[in-house]
Order: structure tokens, then C-alpha cells, then sequence
């Protein structure tokens, strides 16, 4: 087993607690089951939003997912201008056995503008 970073990537429709809160919670869900990771793999987490996005912590909603005992970290991202607005994005850290090369990054509604590279692999 290796530690690997594995990303994803999202946008949230309003700020406010429940968007934020729901977002995070379908990305999670998303980054699991493309990788079929287990809970129990799941070293750490680090959450980022843009600065626009500051209603709730996204880690909120892995805590909500009973992920008691993981490392969680909130942030936001750099204020680049003509960047991606309302934009939340996740690194999980996970101990897996896959090679870097078969982890699925996930990337869902208006981030997938962010990695078109892995959009063509359908």
C-alpha cells in the first residue's frame, strides 16, 4: 500500500451553508466510488473554496459522512483573477494499492472546464 493524493473538484450554486454542505458531500461520494476507496483508507483530506464560497466549512460535510478520525483541513485558493468563481476542490490523501496512473480524479459541474484532458477519456 502507497499514500496518493487522489483530486476532485466542483461548483457550488449559491453561498450558503447547504450548497456548500451539499457540494462537498456529492464530490466526496463521487471520489469514493470512482476509486472504490474505503472510508478506513482515507488518510486526510484537504478542502479549498474560492474566496467568494465562505458560508460553511466544507470538511463540515465529511464529519456529517461520520469520518470522525480524519485529518481534515480548510483553505481557500488563490485569488486569481479570471479563475474558476465558486469553485471547491479537494486533495484526499488515501493508502491504496492502485498506482497513480489508475486513480480517477473527479472533476463535476462547471470545474470539469478546469481539466478538459480528463474529459475525453469517456
Amino acid at each position: 500500500m502507497r499514500l496518493r493524493g487522489v483530486r476532485g473538484a466542483t461548483t457550488v450554486d449559491a453561498n450558503n451553508k447547504e450548497a456548500i454542505l451539499h457540494a462537498t458531500t456529492e464530490l466526496l461520494n463521487a471520489i469514493l466510488e470512482s476509486n472504490n476507496i474505503q472510508r478506513d483508507d482515507v488518510a486526510s483530506v484537504f478542502f479549498t473554496t474560492t474566496p467568494d464560497l465562505d458560508a460553511e466549512f466544507p470538511a463540515l460535510a465529511a464529519r456529517h459522512l461520520g469520518w470522525s478520525k480524519v485529518a481534515l483541513m480548510c483553505a481557500h485558493e488563490m485569488n486569481v483573477p479570471g479563475s474558476l468563481p465558486m469553485c471547491l476542490r479537494i486533495l484526499m490523501h488515501v493508502n491504496t494499492s492502485k498506482s497513480a496512473e489508475e486513480l480517477e480524479f473527479v472533476y463535476l459541474r462547471g470545474a470539469l472546464a478546469l481539466r478538459p484532458d480528463l474529459n475525453d477519456q469517456s
